[in-house]
């Protein structure tokens, strides 16, 4: 990860190609191909770039959000999971948080949770935590994605078990949790902190 241009020059040389440039190749690389497979390599090429913050702007200029948001609703299953990844990877930083909230970003990150993809799944809980804010947190505490946490957090997948624990004891209220009539009570979760004798 680099932390600075001044790193990122230094790293690419002067006769490197310019990270924007080389990004705006990669978006049009993926809007250009008729090959499945090459989408999804520029998905996760693309997915891994949204990984560092010094590539934020140049992602949010290109539209890569937009592009991400797009696969989750319309891609197949593998480019759903690229989008997902990235779009997890970009959603800690307040500018590409509040674009991804005011597209609709929680309707869509939501639709993923019924996934048998396990790491896609992974990714939506992680999308869904990461995107809560004072203001997008009722929409994000919702009964439907309550409802959702609930049944995760009876999954074989400890990973999945886990983070759907995690994310009703740290991101909903008692009272909501009381508020559902679904069978499952926080009592009987399994619990993720260790207990000493």
């Amino acid at each position: 990860m680099f932390s600075t241009e001044e790193d990122l020059i230094h790293r690419t040389g002067k006769n490197g190609v310019p990270r924007r440039q080389f990004l705006q190749e990669l978006v049009n690389e993926f809007q250009d191909s008729d090959s499945e497979e090459a989408k999804e390599q520029v998905l996760a090429n693309l997915a891994n770039f949204a990984y560092d913050p010094i590539n934020y702007k140049y992602l949010r200029d290109l539209m890569v959000i937009d592009l991400f948001l797009d696969q989750i609703t319309e891609g197949t299953e593998n480019l759903i999971h690229y989008a997902l990844a990235g779009l997890c990877n970009l959603c800690l930083d307040p500018e590409n948080k509040e674009y991804i909230l005011g597209c609709g970003g929680v309707r869509i990150v939501t639709t993923c949770l019924s996934t048998k993809n396990i790491e896609t799944l992974l990714n939506a809980i992680t999308t869904l935590q990461y995107l809560t804010t004072p203001k997008s947190k009722s929409e994000i505490t919702s009964p439907a994605i309550i409802d959702s946490m609930l049944r995760l957090s009876k999954s074989q997948n400890p990973r999945i078990r886990n983070l759907a624990v995690i994310f009703l004891e740290d991101y909903c209220s008692p009272e909501q949790l009381s508020q559902l009539d679904s069978g499952i009570n926080m009592e009987s979760m399994p619990s993720t902190s260790k207990t000493t004798n």
